[in-house]
């Protein structure tokens, strides 16, 4: 389906809404292993970013804050007033940014592998822009070749390492342009604590992009939040679907029997 110029995937027929919101090398595609099985208890939807996939190139580069407001947007056409946000790395710091700007559209989040943005440090912020110059001079096919195996563990299947690089192989220039710049500009470090949701912070224990030690300070910043690693590399739900769909699940169940679902 598409709504408003975004491209969404969607499982399931009840039970509380999700939103999945991939990463800045990924799509909705990325997120083929947990739509049937999130499905089975919820609603269950996967955007294609703004300049993704089958989604319209961004109208403008209104940075982080832009693509949270877009989220937003999603649920409105959807008419949903709230949504659980599972978000992987860039998708992660999306659903931070919403949650912080818009928190009675956020029953939870889920962050995957994810972190405070690029701009905790000049020099994290300058390795992002490198990227997309990377990908210009290389092309596409290659930088994928390049830079995709480096989002799974060394032991992971090779079926899914081939997945990894065929979907990043598919990045639109303008929305990764605009992702990159998003994530360059973001860091928020002082900003979590007002994160006010119910948060599980996840991470593959071979995560050599964003790494353990991200996601645990994501996890000591946020109020309350949960932390939990589980095996895998950066693309930990591609790689270990089950472990990640099980933990997923556990955490929205025991939000939603906390604060049971109303008409959303």
């Amino acid at each position: 389906m598409k709504i408003d110029g975004i491209h969404l995937r969607h499982a399931g027929t009840s039970g509380s809404p999700v939103l999945l919101l991939h990463g800045i090398g990924g799509s909705s595609r990325s997120f083929t292993s947990q739509l049937p099985a999130l499905g089975e208890r919820h609603r269950v939807f996967a955007w294609d970013a703004p300049g993704y996939g089958g989604s319209a190139d961004p109208v403008q580069h209104s940075g982080m804050s832009g693509y949270a407001d877009s989220v937003v947007g999603v649920l409105d056409v959807l008419g949903l007033e709230g949504a659980h946000l599972v978000g992987v790395s860039w998708g992660g710091v999306i659903a931070t940014r919403a949650a912080l700007l818009h928190p009675d559209r956020v029953r939870s989040l889920v962050l995957a592998d994810s972190t405070r943005g690029s701009g905790t440090t000049p020099e994290s912020a300058s390795r992002m822009h490198a990227r997309a110059r990377e990908r210009a001079e290389l092309g596409p096919a290659e930088f994928a070749r390049r830079r995709g195996p480096r989002l799974t563990a060394p032991d992971a299947d090779p079926g899914v390492v081939e997945q990894v690089v065929t979907i990043m192989s598919e990045l639109r220039a303008t929305g990764y342009a605009a992702a990159v710049n998003s994530m360059a500009a973001t860091d928020h470090s002082d900003a979590l604590q007002h994160v006010s949701v119910p948060t599980l912070v996840l991470v593959g224990a071979q995560d050599a992009v964003t790494g353990v030690d991200e996601s645990r300070a994501l996890a000591t910043g946020i109020p309350g939040a949960e932390f939990r690693i589980i095996p895998g590399g950066h693309a930990a739900n591609q790689e270990h679907p089950a472990a990640f769909n099980s933990a997923v699940a556990d955490f929205l169940s025991t939000v939603d029997s906390a604060a049971p679902v109303g008409g959303a």
